[in-house]
């Protein structure tokens, strides 16, 4: 929960609503970055991809203590997730095949009506809610200043450092987050999209509703490329957490890989390609 709120909004990040005349260029390309969030926020609903996530004891560890990955695909209410090997491929055709029927059967039940896809697309549009009241929040939840530009490639990249504001009043547990974060995001300017984001935990975060709390200094960090033509995705997402939860200690030293993305469409689409998948599985085993 902290660590997908910590992204998403700082992900989505703006300059003061109320710009002087010489930073009116730099919060127009601020609102341009914040409306094609909005936008990857609904196409990422769209597009399956694999995740390959390194687990280690701590962030200095040379090698991952464990590795798990998925092939996460979307199915209307909600994401499917099929485990797979460290390599990205299937256990075995056995489960995999079970897993596909698994994720057929979710599909058509989420083309269909009734009071549980009712209740499931209610769930959805308060979560879509709550990700864009935090999107907005960062109107004013942060100062953002010019740092200078890199090169990415052949893509001229705008850094910018951000500090909490202290006139900031959040409105949201979550957006509580936002005054005790601070880093820097460089963006895109050809295409006002978020690049990269890479944030540090500046004082340490009490979590009341799970009596945790996360120390000073943990860190983050997230990379987005274009992945289809104007959609700009996770490619790689770090966390580096220390912190206690009731009276124990815990970390959480992950790094994750987005790869193999795939716009699938809504679930009458998604089901066809699904479908596509069990008949060729079919065909290969010499059934029906």
């Amino acid at each position: 929960m902290l660590c997908g709120s910590l992204f998403l909004g700082l992900a989505c990040a703006a300059q003061n609503p109320t710009p002087t005349a010489s930073e009116s260029k730099g919060s127009e390309l601020f609102q341009r970055v914040i409306a094609n969030q909005k936008r990857t926020d609904q196409e990422l609903d769209l597009f399956e991809r694999i995740e390959r996530t390194e687990i280690r004891k701590t962030g200095s560890d040379p090698k991952p203590a464990e590795v798990k990955a998925w092939r996460v695909f979307p199915a209307g209410v909600a994401n499917d997730r099929i485990p797979l090997s460290a390599e990205g491929k299937p256990i075995s055709a056995e489960s995999y095949g079970a897993e596909l029927q698994k994720l057929e059967k979710l599909l058509v039940w989420a083309m269909q009506q009734g009071p549980g896809q009712d209740e499931a697309l209610a769930k959805l549009a308060r979560k879509r809610k709550e990700r864009n009241d935090l999107i907005e929040a960062t109107h004013a939840a942060f100062i953002f200043t010019l740092a200078g530009h890199e090169m990415r490639g052949d893509r001229s990249l705008a850094k910018y450092s951000m500090v909490p504001n202290p006139k900031y009043k959040p409105t949201s547990r979550n957006a509580a987050l936002f005054t005790r974060v601070s880093g820097f995001i460089w963006i895109d300017e050809e295409s006002a999209e978020l690049a990269k984001v890479e944030g540090e935990v500046s004082q340490d975060i009490s979590l009341s509703l799970f009596l945790a709390k996360i120390y000073k200094g943990s860190h983050f960090m997230q990379e987005r490329y274009e992945m289809a033509p104007g959609i700009w995705l996770p490619t790689f997402q770090q966390y580096d957490f220390d912190g206690r939860k009731f009276l124990l200690p815990f970390s959480i030293h992950e790094r994750t890989l987005y790869t193999n993305y795939r716009r699938v469409g809504p679930p009458k689409e998604a089901l066809e390609v699904v479908r596509g998948e069990l008949g060729k599985a079919v065909g290969e085993t010499g059934g029906p």
